[in-house]
């Protein structure tokens, strides 16, 4: 038995759910699990976009047969060569020895080091605006490098208006039951969406932004991404998402305080700013201990909200270490347009304010709000007032913006 799904009259999500696997690229935790996204144009000449994670790969190969039901498959375009996209291309060779792969010059080099004994004779190479005509269906291509590897393209389906939009528009999370933005509710899937974006894509905001502007003349009916829903009903909607997270853009009113503490001093004082900012009327506020809250998610609130407040403890004269990896991919990712609180705790030598200051100070688009506060051991009274005064002064920030 098969299960697919028509997008179009000839065109069908032939993807895969992934509920198994604990970890994205081994490292971001799949609490909702992921989707695999790949899709067959059943035409005149039949052609794959894509093909799915090589865990999944049988599923994937018995929904091909279902559909094409011993026809040849003649094409498959390789949008992305990262094995949660291609993991099952070797397989699809071996069990259809005549199809053609299509690709850009990117994409053969990189095959070649995934599959070493690929035949080039099998490749055709695309560039940007060339086309492959299956008959009734006319496909073209754009490239959008480093959205978010350097040979990453999208295909565009001239006839139905379908936009293939590999990893741009994507999420986390399976698909269950509904396929399409019309059929699920999207406000399950919103944050899993903006997690996926803050952590896979988030470093490349300006080639997420030219690649929307690359695309932008385009009339696109249907967006088809890699993983996570599709898109028909709204598709403006989703593209203002992938736009607003590129440029930064806070989509709420709201604070993320972060800290990192060994015996709870640090989270005494995490805790006074709350409570604060609660008084000053701030009602979206996010706290995290970064030793227990898995990156993933307190990146993705801090895509969501205005405000960022970092506390820390100083350890061996330096960050504490979980604070340590938070910082270095924010920074890495050059966050801005953020208003940032800084706050710690030492008793002699000091290093995690120090840290989380070499971090601000590294990144001009950030807005540190008041002086940082550094207690020596418990906070006094004192330490209390300039904490409640960073709150202060952020709330009056945030909500001065309204």
């Amino acid at each position: 038995m098969h299960y697919h799904a028509p997008v179009t009259d000839k065109v069908f999500w032939i993807g895969t759910n992934d509920r198994k696997t604990e970890r994205f690229e081994n490292y971001l935790p799949l609490p909702q699990g992921v989707a695999y996204n790949a899709y067959l144009i059943n035409d005149e000449k039949t052609c794959i976009i894509d093909t799915v994670e090589f865990g999944t790969a049988n599923l994937f190969i018995e929904k091909i047969e279902g559909i094409l039901k011993g026809k040849n498959l003649d094409y498959a375009v390789v949008n992305h060569m990262e094995p949660d996209h291609s993991g099952a291309l070797g397989d699809l060779l071996k069990f259809y020895p005549e199809t053609k792969i299509v690709g850009n010059v990117l994409t053969l080099r990189m095959i070649k080091a995934f599959i070493h004994d690929f035949d080039d004779s099998r490749f055709i190479t695309v560039k940007e605006g060339d086309t492959l005509d299956l008959g009734h269906h006319k496909l073209t291509f754009a490239m959008i490098p480093m959205v978010h590897w350097p040979e990453s393209m999208v295909t565009y389906d001239i006839t139905d208006k379908i936009l293939f939009s590999n990893d741009a528009f994507g999420s986390f999370g399976t698909l269950d039951g509904g396929i399409f933005d019309d059929e699920l509710n999207f406000n399950f899937y919103e944050d899993e969406m903006r997690r996926y974006y803050a952590n896979i894509v988030g470093k490349y905001g300006a080639q997420v932004t030219n690649a929307i502007n690359k695309l932008g003349g385009l009339e696109i009916k249907y967006i088809c991404p890699s993983h996570g829903i599709l898109w028909r009903r709204d598709v403006p909607k989703v593209i203002q998402h992938f736009l607003n997270w590129a440029t930064f853009t806070p989509e709420e009113e709201g604070v993320v305080i972060a800290y990192g503490t060994m015996y709870g001093t640090t989270a005494k004082m995490a805790n006074m700013i709350a409570r604060a900012l609660s008084w000053h009327g701030i009602k979206n506020i996010k706290v995290y201990d970064v030793s227990k809250t898995d990156h993933s998610f307190i990146i993705s609130d801090i895509w969501k909200y205005k405000g960022l407040i970092i506390g820390c403890a100083a350890h061996n004269n330096d960050l504490y270490s979980p604070m340590q990896s938070l910082l270095h991919k924010l920074q890495n990712y050059g966050l801005k347009n953020r208003y940032v609180g800084i706050f710690g705790n030492m008793m002699w030598s000091g290093g995690g304010v120090k840290g989380i200051k070499a971090f601000t100070d590294a990144l001009p688009g950030l807005d540190v709000l008041g002086d940082a506060v550094e207690s020596k051991g418990e906070p006094t009274k004192e330490d209390q007032e300039k904490l409640e005064n960073i709150a202060k002064l952020m709330a009056e920030k945030i909500i001065s913006e309204r």
